[in-house]
C-alpha cells in the first residue's frame, strides 16, 4: 500500500501510512514488553516486518529517484552481509542468537528518518534547501557503513570465541 502511494506520487498518504506503521510497531513493542506478550514467532516476525517496511521504502524511493541507487544498494548490501554471516554462523557454529547492536539500531533509526524526511519533503509544496536532501542521503549512508563494519567485527569476534 505504501509503495503504491509513493509510486503514484501520493507522498502525504504514504507519509501517514508510514507514520501509522511506526506507531503500531512502537505500541506492539510496548505491549509485548509490558505484559510479557512475547513468543519465538513474534521475535522473528517483528524484525522481519520492520525490515519489510524499510525495503519497501528504499526500493520505491530509489525507483522514483528520491534516493540515489548507490544508497539503496548500500542498505541492501549491509543487510545481505549480516544475513550471510548469520547463516554461516548458524550452519557452522553453535551460535544461535544474533542480537542487534546499538549501531545497528542507530543505523535503522537513521534509515527510517531519511525515508520519513524524504516523504515530508515530497509532501510539502515549498522547495527545501539542497543541503537537507544531502543530509538525508549522507547520514544513513554513514550509519549503514559504520553499523555494517561493527557487525562484521562482532561476527568475527564471536566466531573466534566459539572456536577457541
Amino acid at each position: 500500500m505504501i509503495a503504491l502511494q509513493i509510486l503514484g506520487g501520493h507522498f502525504r498518504t504514504a507519509l501517514v501510512l508510514t507514520f501509522l506503521a511506526g506507531i503500531t510497531d512502537v505500541v506492539d513493542g510496548f505491549l509485548a514488553r509490558h505484559f510479557h506478550w512475547t513468543s519465538r514467532v513474534g521475535a522473528w516476525l517483528d524484525p522481519l516486518a520492520d525490515k519489510g517496511l524499510l525495503v519497501t521504502l528504499f526500493l520505491t524511493l530509489g525507483w522514483i529517484g528520491a534516493f540515489p541507487w548507490w544508497l539503496v544498494v548500500l542498505v541492501f548490501a549491509r543487510d545481505a552481509i549480516i544475513l550471510l554471516m548469520a547463516g554461516l554462523a548458524f550452519a557452522f557454529t553453535d551460535i544461535r542468537d544474533f542480537p542487534p547492536s546499538i549501531w545497528g539500531k542507530l543505523s535503522t533509526f537513521l534509515q527510517v528518518g531519511a525515508c520519513v524526511g524524504v516523504l515530508v519533503i515530497r509532501s510539502t509544496p515549498f522547495a527545501w534547501p539542497a543541503w537537507v536532501t544531502l543530509i538525508l542521503i549522507v547520514t544513513p549512508a554513514v550509519g549503514t557503513v559504520w553499523s555494517g563494519a561493527d557487525y562484521v567485527g562482532l561476527g568475527i569476534n564471536r566466531w573466534r570465541t566459539s572456536h577457541s
